[in-house]
């Protein structure tokens, strides 16, 4: 059930130390909005000097308050603050908020202030939000003790940054949303993000989670409370554009980023990942709605050419179809609409909104009764008529409100109501592009919970967020594996052992050292041969791999030939595996220090960083998630079979993916590991090379 926050979100009363009458302090503000609900729960202003703050009596001490107090939000100076918790302890407190800074920000000698804190803090069954943070607020409590005031709403607001916090607040106004919750993260010195998204799912009223983060934390714990939240989570986060800090002794480490992890993360997980406050504000615009789409056929609706074009784009680009409409579905629009009308998709009113403005509703409401459209987007001049009679900047403005100006904007509002019914009724994504998108009718679209964007790429980005992906289905995060005795040697040889005793087939092998070694191994089974140098980083680069040698005696010449120029002190001699119709990919799973083991698959062999055509995802994959992640790479048709070469065996490369993640997954102690190539025919798969690094 996750931590006991109740004290957190709905003491039975609450304390500010710190309370300050000097509007430079932050004890002033938080004292301030404290103040706002005196009459929910004792509200206690805590002083060290007495005297009064906000017209308010101050008690010199928690002490001296006379009785428990349920929450104490600190905000003193550095030096004071463990004596300030201490008291708080004393007094019975269940919850703290800690305002003050000067913790693991400052280094390792503030990190260790921090921890003994929180495990005070703990001892006494008690929780911490901060410290460093900016305080929390619950509107559906009238908790408010932070520093600014947040519209009520169902948005539970998570944030490291306060600034974008308010950012988004003002943002989000415009579309009509507000904020259950908000919380400043601060240091997560003991409740963590975690603890904050798994309660936040628990509150009836809040109906999606939005989350700024820097520090994850333990970031596979923050995927499995997203993916079991019931709820939307949508992520901004900071920091993905820079490879994490990790070995690149392989193709895995190489091509393996923050963002990959980040994103693969989100994707297993169903979090919607947003690059910027304004994008997370048009996510959760859409979200709001409570409409999904299961399919990705859209219908874009407009009243002029130049619109329809750049809104097809816009759609498609963002992942969705605008396919054009049946017969039966053209006939019909052609009965609504006038004949030099388009109604194959994009659907074009061509000027006649400006006869009759129902026509905005009518068409909408055919297209939303379609059972060959999921989405739909209406884009244009619509909002141009009530706009006009508002005062709004309508080019009928420029006339004045005439009768024929005020007929239209009536008639606007009039098919604004009906499009937000049937919207209703359909029960799928319907969303707005207007040039006007503060005009009366407009608005009376945003109150019925439809979305309205001044830019169509917004639009575009709020019908995908509205879409349930294909994927979605297996996707998600799979609990690790149970630890497994640790390995100690990774040499070439001991790895293939290992992953063949985890069912991952190889061709038959032998570790040499000299001449006699390479005799007795091509005695013990057939050629053709593979000749490969062992102990070096890159064995093609370096010339350390011989292939398709067809006898013994072009094995030991290639041997004698290899150590001359490489010296290595080991060799294996493998069978040549048969790479006719074959397609090679790469296999390989990073411990990422925030999210655990995280799998790679892609088009494999030498080229495997050249072409990065590349699929992540949270280890260990499961067949089923392993076989879409192949079908989504850029290269996928060559699996399929091209150009008379047959589709190879995918069943068995997802079967030997779903392998070799789980022991990847089973083994901390390996910070990478790597199949590359894995050789995938028509009748199976078969490593052909393994590394590991050890951490």
């Amino acid at each position: 059930m996750g931590r006991d926050l109740s004290a957190l979100f709905d003491p039975k009363s609450v304390a500010v130390v710190g309370a300050s009458d000097d509007p430079a302090k932050y004890g002033h503000a938080v004292a301030a909005q404290a103040l706002r609900a005196p009459d929910r729960r004792p509200v206690h202003l805590v002083n060290r000097r007495g005297g009064t703050v906000l017209g308010r009596t101050t008690a010199p001490s928690l002490a001296a308050i006379g009785e428990p107090v349920d929450l104490v939000v600190i905000s003193v100076p550095g030096p004071g603050f463990e004596a300030a918790v201490d008291d708080a302890l004393a007094c019975g407190a269940r919850a703290l908020v800690g305002i003050t800074a000067g913790f693991a920000e400052t280094g390792p000698l503030g990190l260790a202030r921090q921890q003994a804190i929180a495990e005070r803090v703990r001892a006494a069954g008690a929780v911490l939000v901060g410290p460093n943070c900016l305080g929390i607020a619950d509107n559906t409590t009238e908790l408010y003790l932070a520093s600014d005031r947040f519209a009520p709403g169902g948005i539970a607001l998570l944030s490291q940054s306060g600034n974008l916090a308010l950012e988004l607040q003002l943002r989000c106004a415009p579309h009509g949303l507000g904020f259950s919750r908000f919380v400043s993260l601060g240091n997560q010195a003991d409740v963590t993000l975690v603890d904050l998204v798994e309660d936040a799912a628990r509150h009836d009223d809040t109906r999606a989670i939005a989350v700024y983060a820097e520090d994850f934390g333990d970031g596979r714990a923050f995927a499995e409370a997203a993916a079991s939240a019931g709820k939307p989570v949508v992520l901004l986060t900071a920091g993905r554009g820079t490879a994490s800090a990790r070995s690149a002794r392989s193709h895995t480490g190489a091509l393996t980023t923050s963002a990959d992890v980040v994103a693969a993360a989100c994707r297993d997980a169903g979090v919607h990942l947003v690059a910027t406050p304004h994008e997370m504000t048009v996510v959760l615009a859409a979200l709001h709605a409570g409409r999904r789409a299961t399919g990705r056929r859209t219908a874009v609706c407009t009243d002029g050419g130049g619109h329809g074009a750049i809104a097809a784009d816009a759609v498609e680009a963002a992942g969705l179809d605008v396919q054009e409409l049946g017969g039966a579905a053209q006939e019909q629009l052609s009965t609504l609409l006038w004949e030099q009308s388009a109604v194959g998709n994009p659907v074009d009113l061509a000027g006649m909104g400006e006869q009759n403005p129902h026509s905005y509703g009518d068409t909408v409401t055919a297209l939303l009764g379609m059972d060959e459209v999921d989405s739909v987007l209406l884009t244009g001049y619509f909002g141009g008529y009530s706009a006009a009679t508002g005062g709004l900047g309508g080019p009928a403005a420029d006339s004045g409100t005439s009768g024929g100006g005020s007929a239209l904007a009536a008639g606007e509002l009039e098919t604004a109501h009906q499009m937000a019914g049937q919207a209703a009724r359909a029960d799928k994504p319907f969303v707005v592009q207007s040039m006007f998108p503060d005009a009366p009718s407009c608005r009376t679209l945003v109150e019925a919970g439809i979305p309205v964007f001044a830019s169509t790429e917004d639009a575009a980005r709020a019908l995908a967020a509205m879409t349930v992906p294909e994927a979605a289905g297996p996707a998600g995060v799979r609990l690790l594996p149970p630890a497994a005795p640790p390995v100690v040697d990774v040499g070439y040889h001991a790895v293939r052992a290992l992953l063949s005793a985890a069912g991952v087939a190889f061709p038959e092998a032998r570790e040499i050292t000299d001449e006699a070694q390479l005799l007795a191994a091509a005695d013990a089974f057939p050629g053709p041969y593979v000749l490969k140098a062992l102990h070096l980083l890159h064995k093609s680069d370096a010339g350390g791999v011989a292939l398709g040698l067809p006898d013994r005696a072009s094995l030991v010449t290639a041997y004698r030939e290899m150590h001359a120029r490489l010296g290595a002190s080991s060799y294996s001699v493998e069978a040549m595996a048969d790479t006719t119709d074959g397609v090679e990919l790469i296999v390989g799973v990073n411990h990422d220090p925030r999210f655990g083991p995280v799998a790679m698959v892609g088009l494999g062999g030498v080229l495997t960083e050249a072409l990065h055509d590349v699929a992540f995802a949270l280890a260990p994959v499961p067949a089923e998630r392993a076989e879409q992640l192949l079908a989504g790479l850029r290269t996928s048709a060559l699996l399929k079979g091209v150009r008379g070469r047959p589709a190879v065996d995918i069943a068995a490369a997802a079967a030997a993916v779903e392998r070799i993640t789980t022991f990847a997954a089973a083994h901390p102690e390996i910070t990478e590991i790597e199949v590359n190539p894995l050789l995938v025919r028509p009748d199976g798969a078969l490593a052909l090379d393994a590394r590991a690094l050890l951490a």
